[in-house]
């Protein structure tokens, strides 16, 4: 016979949940704060607790990177998809402005939190050292890559906006070609993006974002010949 769990204990879910939420938005703060490399006693003190209350409720610094990681992933794929679906609504525009809008997307979380980027992408505080009750702070340790779970989303995303204007055959063993292109962007996109910001020289983001813009369409179009380019 299924046993269902004790009221008593089910109903602290929600208040788990919300303090889980605020201990991360905590630590996104004094991320924007204090830099990227901050360890786990400032975390703990911008949060008005001890490291052993985090732990409580993330098991280690690895399943609070984690947290941090899915916060941030949700706001830039939602930016991104509200960009994307955005170009692609106004009849004016076409595909090409859905590639750039969603480059935009993704630059303007890079200049706008340089540092909250940078503990994401870079791991400062799994390269840190051992932490917590359980693993070893080592994000493999979880089974699981944060950022590149990150990264295969939004590869996704830009599979699909591709493919619902630029039909293509599959590619060996039936691999969808826009996904491929699609993953190629991100990956594009990515690589300038770490330099931009690790290099500064100058660029603007929306001198960067038509500069990727015009590498990556020429490479989707020339290989979609039939596909309209529209400027926006």
């Amino acid at each position: 016979m299924k046993v269902g769990r004790d009221r008593r204990d089910s109903r602290w879910d929600a208040h788990r949940e919300q303090r889980r939420v605020q201990l991360v938005g905590s630590a996104i703060g004094a991320i924007r704060r204090q830099g990227a490399g901050l360890g786990m006693d400032e975390i703990a003190a911008a949060a008005g607790t001890s490291k052993t209350v985090i732990y409580r409720h993330f098991g280690d610094r690895t399943g609070l990177y984690t947290a941090i990681c899915e916060s941030v992933a949700g706001v830039l794929l939602a930016e991104v998809r509200r960009a994307t679906a955005d170009a692609l609504a106004d009849p004016a525009h076409g595909p090409r402005a859905a590639v750039a809008a969603g480059i935009d997307a993704y630059l303007q979380l890079i200049e706008s939190d340089p540092e909250l980027y940078r503990f994401v992408v870079h791991r400062p505080l799994l390269a840190q050292g051992h932490g917590g009750r359980r693993g070893t702070g080592d994000a493999a340790d979880s089974g699981t890559d944060p950022v590149n779970d990150l990264v295969t989303v939004i590869g996704d995303e830009v599979a699909g906006a591709i493919a619902g204007y630029l039909p293509a055959p599959s590619g060996a063993g039936g691999t969808p070609v826009a996904r491929i292109w699609g993953h190629a962007i991100v990956g594009l996109v990515r690589g300038a993006a770490d330099d931009w910001l690790a290099r500064p020289d100058g660029t603007s983001r929306d001198r960067l974002t038509a500069h990727l813009t015009d590498l990556a369409w020429s490479g989707l179009s020339g290989l979609a010949p039939h596909a309209q380019e529209v400027r926006s």
